[in-house]
């Protein structure tokens, strides 16, 4: 199974930092939050990550880098844990696609075209799951239905609902419901239920079809979203229902905060 980390955008809610720093690189304790996502992506079998990523991005391809210097430096000083650090990030089986214009995120997924043909798992570059138990349960839920598209869905209090693609459905069994449709970002009268995409998809190779030729939608932009309510008239979909404990959305300032918080937390530190 291949993983795809759209890791592009600007950063802008994060700005004057995101100016020199990619948004994807800022800590959440003691490592980015990039790095969270790559090893969860492997911790799920994933044979190959793909981040999908911007060119200005350097420092990005820099950390997943080897930098046999600095880690003889590290060692020579008896830094070992650090220098095993830099040497685990060096070593994960990292590549790097570009979306060279912001047209959305259906089109930063369809950047990592090379997966087409087999399963794959997008995971967005600003959701942490430090549990690593989001995809093994997706895998679940898929593979008792027939090898069926699985996302990941939370449920949201009424003010972030406009947010979120929004799916609709009958919950088939406890935290599993069969999606009939999904509405990208609606306003809250016009939403079919609570529950918002968590930044977790497990997609079949036709969802990669779909993007491919998918006109743009909300904002002007190829939205994941109406490829995968497209894909529900030839396939079958569900929604795994989390926790909201297991996951972190570190995409807004407070999110960040609240995440470094908790793992701070549960590693003792505060």
């Amino acid at each position: 199974m291949k993983a795809i980390i759209p890791a592009a955008g600007m950063g802008t809610r994060f700005l004057p930092v995101t100016k020199a720093v990619p948004k994807e690189m800022l800590p959440v304790v003691d490592k980015p939050v990039l790095q969270y996502i790559v090893e969860e992506a492997i911790a799920a079998a994933a044979d190959e990550v793909v981040v999908v990523s911007s060119r200005e991005k350097k420092a990005i391809e820099d950390h997943f880098a080897p930098d046999d210097a600095l880690i003889a430096t590290l060692e020579a000083k008896g830094k070992d844990a650090l220098a095993a650090a830099v040497k685990h990030a060096g070593e994960l089986p990292v590549s790097f696609v570009y979306q060279d214009e912001p047209l959305g995120l259906g089109h930063a997924v369809h950047c990592a075209e090379q997966v087409a043909g087999e399963r794959f798992c997008v995971l967005l570059g600003d959701v942490i799951v430090p549990g690593n138990n989001i995809l093994p349960r997706m895998m679940e839920i898929s593979d008792a239905h027939g090898g069926a598209n699985v996302i990941a869905v939370l449920p949201l209090p009424d003010e972030e609902i406009p947010r979120y693609g929004i799916v609709a459905g009958t919950e088939v069994e406890p935290g599993v419901w069969k999606v009939n449709s999904i509405v990208e970002k609606p306003a809250l009268e016009d939403a079919p239920s609570n529950l918002g995409s968590f930044g977790r998809y497990l997609l079949s190779p036709r969802v990669m079809e779909i993007l491919a030729t998918l006109p743009p939608g909300a904002g002007d932009e190829i939205q994941l979203t109406d490829a995968l309510d497209a894909v529900l008239s030839e396939e079958e979909m569900y929604a795994c229902v989390i926790d909201p404990s297991d996951g972190f959305d570190t995409g807004t300032v407070p999110g960040w905060l609240a995440a470094n918080f908790e793992l701070a937390k549960r590693a003792g530190m505060v």
